[in-house]
């Protein structure tokens, strides 16, 4: 059962089962979800389909937030399955100041002769060169890496040092290439949550280190992007960069940071994507976690662990880690 958090805005969309039923796209108002294949008389619509005709479903998607008649369903006797099955993933990293700058000073070389307090003010002019100067750091990710909110995350036995990353993820709405950065946001459907799972000890090849980063190997086990609950339309999101980012392991908070601390925000990343590649509708745009990894605080995921992310406006995910069984 669903933990119930009200997204921003009338209405928000997902994926969602009854008992033993098939994923159907729903929109979500208040406690209640519409079944949209019924709704709009299309029994084989996805939540992906929506956004491949985004500008024309999104009146529709308002008349039906507000009509209370038939067809509704109780969220909370509902499963919630990811909102949407992406055909591209991409992920932004190094993109908050202050995570950096921890990493940075956290990864410092023994005979290093700077003081912490040297070292982070040095890392510190850096990373406001960087925003200011340079491009964002983006690499790819699997679909298949996509779990629910509220689905167990198993950790593969292979994976000596998994880690959390909390994320806002934007929603593509529309075929973006070659845009710029004033228009970026026309191609921005909606949010959601994404926790972007890593595992430490896989990072870097120690066989190979001129390659430098291995994205395959540390990020894309089966399951290691939860994502949801829902997303919510961008109309909803007064400020995407001012959005609090909350993630509580075993209830302790581990991150807790503004989307303000974003060295490239939602439109240079949407625009520097689009120079190279073709964003899809339905495609995802992950923005970087901020400090407070389980690297940071020495304390890495295990079996039995439970993470509760959040983001402002956009509900809660909340998934328990598990240990493969061999």
């Amino acid at each position: 059962m669903a933990t119930l958090a009200q997204p921003a805005g009338p209405f928000a969309l997902g994926t969602f089962s009854a008992p033993d039923g098939e994923p159907f796209p729903g929109l979500l108002s208040k406690d209640r979800v519409l079944d949209l294949r019924a709704a709009l008389g299309e029994p084989a619509l996805t939540t992906r389909g929506i956004f491949e005709r985004w500008a024309e479903l999104l009146p529709l998607l308002h008349a039906l937030a507000t009509d209370a008649t038939g067809g509704w369903q109780a969220l909370d006797g509902l499963r919630v399955h990811a909102p949407v099955e992406p055909r591209q993933i991409f992920q932004s990293g190094a993109n908050y100041r202050q995570h950096v700058i921890d990493l940075e000073v956290a990864h410092r070389s023994p005979d290093d002769p700077r003081t912490v307090e040297e070292a982070r003010a040095e890392i510190a002019a850096i990373m406001d060169r960087r925003a200011a100067e340079d491009l964002p750091y983006v690499f790819i990710g699997l679909p298949s890496t996509i779990a629910g909110p509220y689905d167990d995350v198993v950790l593969p036995s292979w994976a000596k040092k998994p880690d959390w990353e909390l994320e806002l993820a934007a929603v593509i709405a529309k075929p973006a290439y070659r845009i710029s950065v004033e228009e970026a946001l026309e191609y921005v459907a909606g949010y959601t949550i994404a926790n972007d799972l890593t595992d430490r000890a896989t990072v870097f090849r120690r066989d190979m280190p001129a390659i430098g980063t291995d994205w395959l190997r540390c990020k894309n086990a089966p399951g290691f992007t939860p994502l949801g609950p829902w997303i919510v339309p961008a109309e909803s999101i007064a400020d995407p960069g001012d959005l609090r980012v909350t993630l509580k392991l075993n209830g302790e908070t581990m991150q807790d940071e503004s989307t303000k601390d974003m060295l490239f925000g939602i439109t240079r990343l949407v625009s520097y994507i689009s120079q190279t590649s073709r964003l899809l509708p339905g495609d995802l745009v992950l923005t970087g976690s901020p400090a407070g990894n389980g690297i940071h605080w020495g304390r890495l995921l295990r079996d039995g662990d439970v993470m509760e992310g959040s983001i402002t406006g956009l509900g809660v995910q909340r998934t328990r880690c598990v240990e493969e069984k061999s």
